[in-house]
């Protein structure tokens, strides 16, 4: 006989397991279905043991320039096994977290490889080959998504990695090439180069972290430079042979010149896959974008009744807050309720490289692009006092107003704790907040977040520092 439940969810990461937890809260009786383990891949492969990582990168990064404040750290080394061993124990306890919170929500958990067998079937197939039936009246598909591979640069843990295995090296790196400089990839470039390697990255497109307001783009480059970092856009990498020894890279700068240079390792950071295979979509007709992306309505339905999916398996942007929240929309909606369907204007970007770099809503180019008139008001961090202060004085933070209306259109911030930041921002985009309101709103002195405040006033020509 099998297992019937109002809502089986198909994947427990920050997606899934929240709207786990939050149908649960709303009297749905539920069950989690997970593969490998709970928390998914930001929990244990993502977002927080990369933080931990970079953390450790930071730390090392502060004791190796004691003396910039007026303190004295002798025979300062790190220790990457020690450093990485930490990063899985903080990805471990939060595991244990989620464990928890699935038994104090009374979510049923079935650990196995799901799929979609027919209208209100899943079957889940444990890893001893024992295959359990669960029948559902809903079921939200939270699968996720993979690391996109090169053809021409297959990972094989040793030399050719992905962001897993960047995440538990087995040496070293002397000499790393990172391709791509999307959040992913400028991650592990700001955390090896911390930890000494002589990173290059290539990038394909003409400005690293393409996705944000070309000022970041242009501050970041010109900060990784000042690091040690070798940065290339506008190129592109034809080939990779991959010997024991390291791997020969065949480089295009770009003007168009062919190069070759010689790697230790190499990290492929160009973007994700959509895990669709197996899970039986296909045959029960949920439609896909061209990419493999299921579509979804606002409330996070596919065409199929009864089929709901939310997080990196549907439209970007792929962050793990993005599904969480989608996550609360399609639990509300499957008990009866009608939430707010989510603006993608409203969902805040971070990357933990150093700077630091966070942004929310339009970029400058993409508000004109739209057809707005622009107001745009531009800050630095060293004339903020809590900045220099911490000895952080670079960065800075840009804001984007509608000239008519003083709609905040956009935030882009980059330097010190700036993710800390932007949800400032994004409350106040949330809120259909105008410069009015933010120009009245008093911040605490001294913080970083005046630079907020000062960015909103000199966007009207009222800064009052600078």
């Amino acid at each position: 006989m099998a297992d019937t439940y109002d809502l089986v969810v198909l994947g427990s990461g920050p997606g899934g397991y929240v709207a786990a937890i939050r149908a649960a809260q709303l009297g749905l009786k539920t069950a989690i279905v997970e593969r490998e383990l709970l928390g998914g891949i930001c929990l244990n492969w993502g977002c927080i043991p990369t933080k931990a990582l970079l953390r450790s990168a930071e730390v090392y990064h502060l004791m190796s320039h004691a003396g910039d404040y007026g303190l004295t750290a002798q025979g300062i080394t790190a220790d990457l096994d020690a450093v990485v061993k930490r990063s899985r124990g903080v990805a471990k306890q939060l595991n244990q977290g989620v464990t928890h919170l699935m038994k104090k929500n009374k979510i049923a958990v079935h650990m196995g490889e799901g799929k979609l067998t027919g209208k209100g079937k899943l079957t889940v197939t444990d890893k001893d080959g024992k295959a359990s039936e669960l029948s559902y009246k809903n079921v939200i598909v939270a699968t996720g998504a993979r690391a996109r591979e090169l053809p021409f640069a297959k990972s094989d843990g040793e030399r050719v990695w992905t962001y897993r295995h960047a995440m538990t090296p087995k040496e070293m790196p002397k000499k790393l090439l990172v391709i791509g400089s999307g959040a992913i990839g400028i991650e592990f470039a700001s955390f090896y180069n911390d930890m000494g390697a002589d990173v290059t990255v290539v990038e394909m497109l003409d400005r690293l972290v393409p996705v944000e307001d070309v000022d970041v783009s242009a501050h970041l480059e010109k900060a990784l430079k000042k690091q040690g970092m070798t940065i290339m856009t506008s190129a592109s990498i034809s080939a990779l042979d991959v010997k024991s020894g390291g791997v020969t890279a065949r480089l295009k700068d770009k003007a168009g010149k062919e190069t070759t240079a010689e790697f230790s390792h190499v990290i492929v950071a160009v973007g994700i896959v959509p895990n669709t295979e197996n899970v039986g979509l296909k045959e029960l007709g949920v439609e896909m974008d061209e990419h493999g992306f299921l579509k979804t309505d606002a409330m996070c339905r596919t065409n199929v009744e009864g089929v709901w999916a939310i997080g990196d398996i549907t439209a970007p942007p792929w962050l793990a807050h993005k599904a969480s929240h989608e996550g609360v929309i399609a639990a509300e909606a499957i008990a009866g309720g009608h939430p707010h369907a989510m603006d993608p204007r409203n969902i805040p970007g971070c990357t933990y490289c150093r700077p630091q770099i966070a942004s929310v809503g339009l970029t400058e180019a993409k508000a004109k692009e739209a057809g707005y008139e622009v107001k745009v008001g531009n800050f630095p961090f060293i004339g903020n006092g809590k900045a220099i202060a911490l000895g952080e004085p670079e960065g800075f933070v840009k804001t984007v107003f509608d000239a008519k209306t003083g709609e905040l259109l956009g935030a882009h911030m980059i330097g010190a704790e700036v993710t800390e930041m932007i949800q400032g921002y994004t409350i106040g985009k949330t809120l259909e907040t105008t410069e009015a309101e933010l120009m009245e709103t008093v911040f605490p002195h001294p913080t970083i977040s005046e630079t907020m405040h000062e960015a909103v006033l000199g966007a009207y020509g009222k800064a009052l520092h600078i």
